[in-house]
């Protein structure tokens, strides 16, 4: 047997080191092997154990039969894959950090991820590739999730080539964990190879305390939902425990405790956004948080003139252009907000949280003309209820196309096709809704319009009834359960005033009672259920 090393042999005391063999058969080319030593044996019994290693499998349980000029590979043993395994879970990466709840959709993560316009600046895109492998992975798109790493490894190496080696070492280990999964446990060791020359001097071969890696932990976890922002704050704030003065640790920092003003617990983030900007007065970013902060605690001027001094700019990023809409939009002014969110669109125009965000602001506009608006002056503002309907429904639609999970999408185009008169359509997009998994909240929701749909629009008052009781069954407090509760009892109160031994409004009494104890009728209710009282109609303006 013909086996040399391509590695000096480690000299650590590391019960297991993974070190690569070449092997030269009699007949046939060289191939290379990868082995673990167990520095527990002797040189007899880990040469025994690589001879009978290589072995084609059907031939391992009888090697004394085969000559050693017919080894072949190294298959992949149980005791290789755990000592690898071991070296993994050291490394510091998304694989490790535990990013995605068990029971959350991943279609959701991966949507936020990708449409998250706060991370599309050059600066954050690697972060979003190292994500998204991590997502490819965790739907057993391995080659995808690779392809992600490598997009990640060239943006490290173009934005930031003085700290590459420092910067790589979350892709490198998000490459081990991905090689590793596919069998390729040579390449794992590989990249597990690159961390530990990076980690030599540290007390861990295969982790760093390093600032860098606390700033990528905590971006990574800026992108994960709103459960992570403490944990992501805790990473920032380490990061700026070594080095005090970067301007993106304190940047990461007060996007994190602006974030946190309302969950999971009441922070005040204008410190920390003072601070970012006066290090960093580029970033238009932290300006804009600052000035949407100021305009809650009811300082609108300077909020306003920061947002004015961002727009100024040529060029603004998508995530400033999205924060100055928000401000616009608190403010009452949806004309200005629908602007920049359509200049932002211009540079991702299959952005699905874009469309979102427009296709809401002008169903706000379409529910704002109708609530304010006489039948007598509907005539005069019918072209702007019609534009306004028509932007709202393309929107809408572009993000159900994209196949967004989005809430409400298809309730919110049910509502605004009732709303035209268009029922076939709302009737579609009510039960494409309902074939979707949703929470119980939203089901909640979607029973209330549909039902109103029902009751309102399709005189069905049969039907309506059954929505409302589904959704009163669902066990959670809400306005909708409460609105639903309402409507039952002033149907009951309806029909026992033309029959006293109605059994559909016995029946729903029966049922509100054993639900929430007795109840007692409604006054007035006839005057409540007059659909003709209903401007704009239940369907599509009660939420």
């Amino acid at each position: 047997m013909a086996l040399s090393l391509i590695l000096p042999l480690p000299t650590s005391p590391n019960p297991c080191v993974p070190v690569h063999l070449t092997h030269t058969p009699k007949y046939g080319n060289k191939k290379e092997i990868l082995f673990f030593f167990d520095w527990g044996k002797s040189p007899e019994e880990e040469e025994e154990e690589i001879c009978t290693a290589m072995l084609p499998v059907s031939c391992q349980e009888n090697p004394c039969c085969v000559s050693k000029h017919h080894l072949s590979v190294l298959p992949s043993s149980e005791s290789t894959r755990k000592a690898l395994e071991s070296c993994l879970w050291q490394l510091k990466c998304h694989f490790t950090w535990t990013l995605v709840d068990g029971g959350k959709s991943l279609d959701d993560f991966e949507d936020k991820v990708c449409d998250a316009t706060e991370f599309q600046n050059n600066e954050f895109k690697a972060t979003v590739f190292n994500i998204l492998a991590y997502i490819k992975h965790r739907r057993g798109h391995n080659k995808a999730a690779l392809e992600c790493l490598w997009q990640a490894e060239e943006l490290i190496q173009r934005e930031h080539s003085d700290q590459a080696e420092i910067r790589s070492l979350v892709t490198w280990g998000n490459y081990a964990w991905v090689y590793y999964h596919l069998g390729r446990f040579a390449d794992a060791q590989i990249y597990v190879d690159k961390v530990r020359r990076v980690c030599e001097k540290s007390h861990s071969p295969y982790s760093l305390e390093s600032p860098e890696l606390d700033f990528q932990e905590g971006w990574a976890r800026l992108q994960c939902g709103r459960k992570h922002n403490e944990r992501a704050k805790v990473c920032f704030e380490k990061a700026l425990e070594r080095n005090p003065k970067n301007p993106e640790f304190i940047s990461g920092l007060a996007i994190a405790s602006y974030r946190l003003e309302t969950w999971p617990l009441p922070q005040n983030p204008i410190n920390p956004l003072r601070r970012a900007i006066r290090l960093n007065p580029d970033n238009q970013y932290v300006k804009v948080l600052l000035a949407l902060k100021l305009q809650k605690m009811k300082e609108e001027g300077e909020g306003e003139s920061l947002i004015e001094e961002v727009l100024e700019e040529t060029s603004c990023a998508t995530d400033v252009l999205c924060g100055a809409a928000k401000l616009y939009q608190r403010k009452g002014a949806l004309d200005k907000a629908v602007e920049l969110l359509k200049k932002a669109l211009e540079g991702m125009p299959n952005n699905a949280y874009l469309h979102w965000h427009i296709g809401c602001l002008y169903r706000t506009k379409v529910l704002d003309l109708l609530q304010d608006t006489g039948k007598n002056e509907m005539y005069g503002k019918r072209e702007k209820l019609e534009e306004a309907m028509g932007q709202a429904v393309y929107h809408l639609k572009r993000v159900d196309e994209a196949n967004a999970n989005l809430s409400c999408v298809c309730s919110y185009l049910a509502c605004l096709y009732a709303q035209a008169g268009q029922y076939d359509k709302a009737e579609h997009y009510f039960q494409k809704e309902f074939s979707k998994e949703l929470s119980p909240g939203a089901k909640q929701v979607l029973h209330l319009r549909y039902g109103n749909f029902q009751l309102y629009e399709m005189k069905r008052e049969d039907k309506a009834i059954h929505h409302f009781i589904e959704g009163m069954k669902i066990d959670q407090k809400s306005k909708e359960k409460e609105k639903m509760k309402n409507k039952l009892q002033k149907i009951a109160c309806i029909r026992l005033s033309k029959n006293r031994t109605d059994s559909v409004a016995l029946h729903v009494l029966a049922f509100l009672q054993e639900l929430n104890g007795e109840m007692q009728p409604a006054e007035n209710s006839e005057r409540h259920l007059d659909s003709r009282s209903f401007i704009p109609p239940a369907s599509f303006a009660e939420e």
